[in-house]
Formats: C-alpha cells, sequence, structure tokens
C-alpha cells in the first residue's frame, strides 16, 4: 500500500516481494522512489491475527543490501526488445537502516505515534476491511529520494495467501482507482498458478542470482522466484496470491 500520513508529489517504481516464513508468518520487503515536501511516514497495513503483541513485526534491515531488487530482476530474461526493468515512532520505534519503524498492532493505537506519522481516523472510516489490521509505519525524510528495501516479517492470519499491500492513500483521501506502478515478486513452494500466465517465473533458484549472505533469510535460495508487474489505472485494492 501506497499509504502516506501526508502529501507527496511523486511514487514510483514500487517493488514487493512475499514470500512464507513459517505456516503462519509472512516475509515482506518493499521498496519505492518518492518525493515528499516534508517529512511523513509510510503505513503498511498488514493482516495481522486479532490482538498481537506490540513486538509481534520483527524488522529487518537491509542497509547492506540496497541493490535487492535490482538482483531479483537478474533472474528474468528481459523480453525481446525490452531495454531494462523498472528502476528501481509512544510505540516502539525501531532503527533498520536508514528508517525508524514502529509496530501498530491495532487502528486505536495511533494517537500513540507523532501526529505527523498518522493517518486521519476519518480516512481509515473509508476502509473498514482494516479495522482489525496491523500496521507497519516508516518514518520517511523530505525530498526526491529512492530508499532502500524496507523489509519485516510478521504474523498472518492468512495461512494460504500471500499478502502484497498495494491500495494507495495519498494526501488522506482514498479513491476507488488509482494508478499503478507496482513490480511484484514473490517465492511459492510449487508453481503459483495465478501468476502463471499474467507473469512470469526464473529458470533458476535464487541461489543463482541472490546474494543470500545479505538477504537475512528472506529468499529460499533453493526456490526459484515469480514477478508480475502492475501498471497503469485499476480498482485500488490490495493485492493476493493463494499459494
Amino acid at each position: 500500500m501506497c499509504c502516506f500520513s501526508g502529501e507527496v508529489t511523486a511514487v514510483a517504481g514500487t517493488q514487493i516481494f512475499a514470500r512464507r516464513a513459517e505456516p503462519n508468518r509472512q516475509y515482506l520487503v518493499y521498496a519505492m522512489r518518492y518525493d515528499a515536501p516534508s517529512d511523513l511516514a509510510m503505513i503498511l497495513p498488514l493482516p495481522v491475527p486479532s490482538r498481537p503483541a506490540e513486538g509481534a513485526v520483527q524488522f529487518i534491515d537491509l542497509s547492506d543490501y540496497p541493490e535487492f531488487f535490482a538482483d531479483l530482476g537478474t533472474g528474468f530474461p528481459l523480453p525481446r526488445g525490452e531495454a531494462s526493468l523498472p528502476e528501481a515512532p509512544a510505540l516502539e520505534v525501531h532503527a533498520v537502516g536508514s528508517f525508524e519503524a514502529s509496530f501498530v498492532p491495532q487502528m486505536s493505537a495511533f494517537d500513540r505515534l507523532d501526529p505527523r506519522f498518522r493517518i486521519p481516523p476519518a480516512t481509515w472510516a473509508e476502509l473498514p476491511e482494516y479495522a482489525n489490521y496491523g500496521f507497519a509505519v516508516f518514518k520517511l525524510r523530505a525530498g526526491a529520494r529512492e530508499v532502500h528495501p524496507m523489509a519485516f516479517s510478521f504474523p498472518t492470519r492468512a495461512a494460504n495467501r500471500l499478502f502484497f499491500p498495494t491500495v494507495h492513500i495519498h494526501d488522506g483521501t482514498v479513491q476507488p482507482r488509482a494508478f499503478f506502478d507496482h513490480t511484484l515478486f514473490s517465492q511459492t513452494h510449487g508453481t503459483a498458478r495465478r501468476w502463471k500466465a499474467a507473469g512470469d517465473r526464473t529458470l533458476w533458484p535464487a541461489s543463482k542470482f541472490m546474494k543470500l549472505e545479505k538477504a537475512a533469510r528472506l529468499i529460499d535460495g533453493g526456490e526459484t522466484v515469480n514477478r508480475t508487474r502492475i501498471h497503469g489505472y485499476r480498482r485500488n485494492e490490495d493485492s493476493w496470491l493463494r499459494e
């Protein structure tokens, strides 16, 4: 979800990786480019179980692996005629590389964040499906920036599906349709049929093109990687992949 607590003038090149960590836990890695006139937060709603502990989300520092998504892209041969792949908080505050991050276990806990890094309650009221979600919050600095990947694992109540936060909330408003510029990666056990037609898969296991020693167990070196791209205007909603 490109969900921001303040004004952004541009967001592009969003890339998200998802993989099952344990039967009831998921890895998520998120990267993008953005431009904002002032400091703000990006907020990622997460389908966590009811009443999760405040330490339920484990943040992972990928500041030593800024090329995480660039390496993922090398596993996919370029289609003919394609020149390149897309370019790539009080609650406890975690220092995660160049970010400060917090986990908000439920919507009512947002008042324990700095007001600059909240989204108005009236906005959330337009999205009642998130009433029982938790939220990963990353503080971002003003300016035009391309940040290193934000990574964490979280307990999930969706045992048979992988979750990709893709709903857009910009400037405190929710639109029924939004412009998407996303590349979604995943690793699943076996072929993800839904993406077989809509996307593509690597020909080789991830160990052939990823720096596993830098990937903090996020990547299964013995599995291939799935990829699909979402570009253009479409229904404003999160994305799921059934395993």
